[in-house]
């Protein structure tokens, strides 16, 4: 009985009729979470002994970072329901994702890099996960270019998923880079099991605030950019009745 309920939402007009009714709530607990994450993160907290004020950058890095990785995962799950399945609103989803996920990359690396200066003295350094990061960046750039290159949305759907797998290295990369490589400028993961690598308690719950108000509005950017892609795939199949019957 779940197995089928999670299919139904297959149907565009029921995944229509189901986002429409959750994504005020979606919105509004997004923009809530952000906003007190934000403010309780760069004006309640305290400067960091080792960082300074800079550490205040990881309430915008850490969780842009987190959300371009997993933006890409949901991308795979996606483009591999469209593959095995054949399902048009699975794979609408991962087209609606993908500038979702490459602006994220893209606050990743301009707050990394904001980041980085003062704590390595230069903006950029071909550092395994920063390489891996700019390596994803421009895997999201190339499969939106391929989605707007290709004129069939079916064939476009089957050639993004393909690249969508071959991305998925890099994103693996991105998360685990500093543990398959010792070298490299960037530190371990801010969040982690470890006492001793995870943030001080007085970073780590706004931090966790303002990644709850990522994956928030993450999940209502996607269902919203899904609604519109469902209807503008209604319009061109309705425009192409018109000039077959003209």
């Amino acid at each position: 009985m779940n197995h089928m309920s999670i299919w139904k939402y297959a149907n565009p007009k029921l995944f229509l009729q189901t986002s429409e009714r959750v994504l005020p709530a979606l919105w509004g607990l997004a923009f809530a979470c952000l906003a007190i994450g934000l403010v309780w993160g760069f004006f309640l907290t305290p400067d960091a002994e080792r960082f300074q004020s800079t550490v205040k950058i990881i309430y915008l890095h850490v969780p842009s970072a987190l959300m371009a990785i997993n933006a890409w995962i949901m991308m795979l799950v996606a483009s591999v329901i469209w593959i095995v399945r054949r399902h048009h609103v699975s794979a609408l989803a991962a087209r609606a994702a993908a500038p979702v996920g490459a602006v994220m990359t893209l606050i990743a690396l301009v707050t990394g890099a904001i980041w980085g200066q003062p704590m390595w003295g230069t903006w950029w350094a071909w550092d395994p996960r920063l390489t891996s990061f700019l390596i994803l960046f421009l895997f999201y750039l190339g499969y939106i270019a391929l989605w707007e290159a290709i004129d069939n949305p079916d064939t476009a759907a089957d050639l993004t998923g393909v690249l969508c797998l071959v991305g998925s290295v890099f994103a693996l990369l991105s998360r685990y880079a500093v543990n398959f490589w010792n070298q490299g400028l960037h530190q371990g993961a801010s969040l982690s099991l470890d006492e001793k690598e995870n943030v001080h308690d007085v970073f780590y719950f706004p931090l966790l605030v303002c990644i709850a108000g990522f994956v928030l509005l993450f999940i209502a950017l996607v269902l919203y950019r899904t609604g519109t892609e469902i209807r503008a795939r209604r319009i061109k199949a309705l425009m192409a009745r018109e000039r077959a019957g003209a």
